[in-house]
């Protein structure tokens, strides 16, 4: 096999990749070093800001295929044909934590699908839990804030997690998963993923229904305690994905939908788009509709999972949104992370094009034309770039009405206004039937990883956090108090 001539990033040949230009063996360099200064200056760029949630993470290469046909509830492509496989790529993750962080920290775990669909990319950005700690985006700074290292010490802060808990008891649900004997997968093979928001499908008749994704783990569940976690090696979940992958031991789970009528969302007991709450499956059965599965590994990590760009708003004709406030936000503030972190065309790189045709009147921007599925010049041509315009019988890109989404639902009489929570809002039933549900090992469990991380909270935020327990199930804080005054 002949020898490949190195070149610089222009693809000019290099003559010596050992030695810069200097005025004599020992003398300073010279700026003709235009060679090395490209690989200096390369090199100063060569990571972007990771992200601010969801850093450390993990991804790969798979298919989703169709089951079961969901043509009488939406138009989505990708979902009309039993049998259809879809290419995905899927990118999990921890959440709190930075890349030099652990696969094993006790915290929920990121699940995210990029569906390539003959429509466009579907992106289902979800966790590893039905629900989460907040329903409004304007607690989401606040929440991570006290998730992260203390700002002075840069150590965890265990008090600022409780004092924030403490004072928001809509996390309660959320924050007793997480305690749970669940809070740490032991791989990212053995957890269950969920999109957590609701979501709406809509027919061609124009009709509505609201919905949520579940994707159940064919390998079954796997858990470790913090003891096993503190002993397994950081890296541990990220190498098990590769090495199952390479040699063909594919993961899998099962796609389930629960879905939910406009109207019975209006008279249902529970707000169907708090994100804090499960819908039950006694009243909304998990409807089997696909399996996913993952294939191949990634060829760079960088390029592709460290570059891959999810967001909730990349959607496909037949799937909405919702009145979620959490989603609402997300809406918005995906996107813009991206467009800090990657860069304003981040959608052209080849992990995030997509692999059907793209024709809009975006213009120019870090990295504009390298969209690979079409050609360096076929996003961005030299065409014209305004709509709309004269040119639209040669070819220029004009909407179709036929993929309008229905008219989103209010209630009615609606005011704008800064809505907070009611005062009688149930914030313990579904937590405590959670806790219910456990066997004693199971209790004792959580609530003694709970004592261990609330013995270190104020005074006053433990008694806010035990009357939160105590509202729940008397026994919870119980057991709590009990384990609390062991370790004292």
């Amino acid at each position: 096999m002949s020898k490949q001539t190195l070149t610089t990033a222009t693809g000019s040949p290099v003559a010596d990749d050992d030695n810069s230009i200097s005025v004599g063996e020992r003398g300073s360099l010279t700026f003709d070093n235009h060679y090395t200064f490209e690989k200096l200056a390369h090199f100063n760029r060569e990571r972007i800001p990771e992200r601010v949630v969801h850093a450390r993470g993990t991804g790969a290469y798979g298919k989703f295929t169709v089951s079961r046909s969901l043509t009488d509830y939406t138009i989505a492509s990708f979902l009309q044909e039993v049998g259809k496989s879809t290419e995905v790529f899927v990118r999990f993750s921890t959440v709190g934590g930075g890349q030099d962080s652990s696969d094993y920290a006790r915290d929920p775990r990121g699940f995210a699908i990029k569906f390539y669909t003959d429509q466009g990319n579907y992106d289902m950005v979800g966790n590893n839990t039905p629900v989460f700690f907040l329903r409004d985006a304007i607690k989401f700074p606040d929440f991570i804030h006290s998730q992260k290292k203390n700002p002075r010490t840069n150590l965890p802060d265990p008090a600022a997690m409780f004092e924030f808990w403490a004072n928001h008891p809509q996390s309660l649900h959320q924050m007793t998963i997480l305690m749970s004997d669940r809070g740490i997968p032991a791989s990212y093979r053995h957890m269950h993923g969920f999109s957590s928001h609701t979501f709406s499908f809509w027919n061609s008749k124009g009709e509505r229904v609201w919905f949520k994704w579940h994707f159940k783990s064919n390998q079954g569940i796997q858990t470790l305690t913090n003891e096993q976690a503190a002993v397994t090696s950081p890296i541990g979940a990220q190498q098990d994905l590769v090495e199952a992958i390479d040699a063909g031991d594919y993961p899998s789970w099962t796609a389930k939908v629960q879905m939910m009528t406009e109207a019975e969302a209006k008279t249902y007991a529970i707000n169907p788009f708090d994100l804090t709450k499960v819908w039950p499956h006694a009243d909304f059965p998990l409807i089997e509709v696909g399996q996913l599965e993952l294939n191949r590994n990634v060829e760079n990590y960088f390029a592709e999972t460290e570059q891959a760009c999810f967001a909730p708003s990349n959607l496909v004709p037949g799937i909405g949104a919702s009145p979620d406030k959490m989603l609402q936000g997300r809406l918005l503030a995906y996107q813009d992370a991206h467009r800090y972190r990657v860069g304003a065309n981040a959608n052209q790189l080849p992990v995030n094009a997509a692999k059907c045709p793209v024709n809009h009147y975006q213009r120019d921007g870090a990295m504009a034309g390298m969209c690979p599925a079409h050609g360096a010049a076929a996003v961005q041509t030299s065409r014209v770039n305004y709509y709309p315009n004269d040119q639209i019988n040669d070819g220029a890109p004009v909407p179709d009405p036929a993929v309008a989404e229905p008219p989103m639902p209010v209630l009615e009489s609606a005011w704008v206004a800064r809505h907070g929570l009611a005062d009688d809002e149930d914030h313990y039933t579904q937590a405590g039937d959670l806790f219910r549900l456990m066997n004693d090992s199971q209790k004792d469990q959580l609530t003694t990883t709970i004592a261990g991380g609330l013995i270190h909270a104020s005074e006053s935020a433990q008694q806010r956090m035990l009357a939160q327990f105590s509202k729940a199930d008397p026994d919870y804080a119980g057991r709590i108090v009990s384990a609390m005054e062991s370790m004292r």
